[in-house]
């Protein structure tokens, strides 16, 4: 792997700073609900089909009384994609060399009101250089106030930057989330966007809110709901809506696969897998 440029080190370093700080916030939470648990850091190394070092990342793990399993992980990789996948990504079909950097989120609660959530954020080189990532909701038992307060956090962000942005990329989570088997959205949606590039300093600084606002944004809304009492009937609507979740990660996500085609961590790149879900 290649010494890293200042825009690489930059992008490493905000999304290690954002790791810190959610997981801090989230810690916080399982205090207020009277629970000590904490995250568990591990760290892995990756090597590159040539052999030499090609990076590796930070798998973080906790398990509580709030978030029943959520994963923190963070990575910064790179080298060369093997054989045809360099021609699936956007800039690499001449040269498969490419580097990687980003915070990947997926929390599961333990209260069935309280919403699942996934968010990542990613900066990516090949022989183009560009920003992807977003956030999205997905509630067992959805609340109308806590979408729209989801929505309002992410438009708030989009709209500092770019009016249009806010419309295109729900529009491409609403496309991207969708379990085209059951014919079902994933959950309640959120934002989506990939290939952000051109103004550098521009696209970080929207990557850098988009964080942000998710910072802001789930702890109010797991702070909401985690107190709320729940039956048998709704532990059991959550199991089955995390079926859903998994088919939708193992068959269709795109940061799985990649994960699993450049030799990343197995833990850290199935994290996102619920704790428990059945099927019917």
């Amino acid at each position: 792997m290649q010494p890293l440029d200042d825009r690489q080190t930059a992008a490493r370093q905000w999304f290690e700073s954002l790791r810190d700080s959610i997981c801090a916030e989230f810690e916080a939470i399982e205090r207020e609900a009277g629970s000590d648990a904490a995250f568990a850091y591990t760290p892995w190394d990756r090597t590159d089909p040539s052999g030499e070092p090609g990076g590796g990342g930070v798998r973080g793990v906790m398990k509580g009384r709030v978030f029943e399993k959520v994963g923190v992980n963070v990575s910064t990789v790179g080298g060369s994609f093997e054989g045809d996948f360099a021609r699936t990504i956007h800039g690499a079909a001449e040269d498969p060399r490419f580097f990687a950097t980003g915070i990947s989120l997926v929390a599961h609660m333990a209260n069935p009101h309280v919403p699942a959530v996934h968010m990542n954020t990613r900066y990516l080189v090949t022989t183009k250089a560009w920003f992807g990532g977003g956030a999205d909701l997905n509630p067992p038992i959805p609340y109308a106030e806590d979408t729209a307060e989801f929505h309002a956090a992410l438009k708030a962000a989009c709209d500092a930057h770019d009016p249009a942005h806010y419309s295109r990329f729900k529009q491409w989570a609403d496309d991207y989330f969708y379990i085209p088997h059951r014919k079902v959205h994933r959950g309640v949606g959120g934002i989506f966007y990939d290939h952000l590039e051109g103004d550098w300093d521009a696209n970080f600084a929207f990557t850098r809110d988009v964080g942000r606002a998710f910072l802001d944004v789930f702890p109010k809304i797991v702070r909401r709901r985690m107190g709320t009492s729940f039956t048998d009937t709704d532990k059991a609507r959550q199991l089955e809506w995390r079926g859903r979740y998994a088919e939708f990660n193992l068959v269709y996500d795109r940061g799985t696969l990649f994960g699993l085609k450049t030799g990343g961590n197995i833990d850290a790149i199935l994290m996102s897998l619920p704790p428990q879900a059945t099927w019917d």
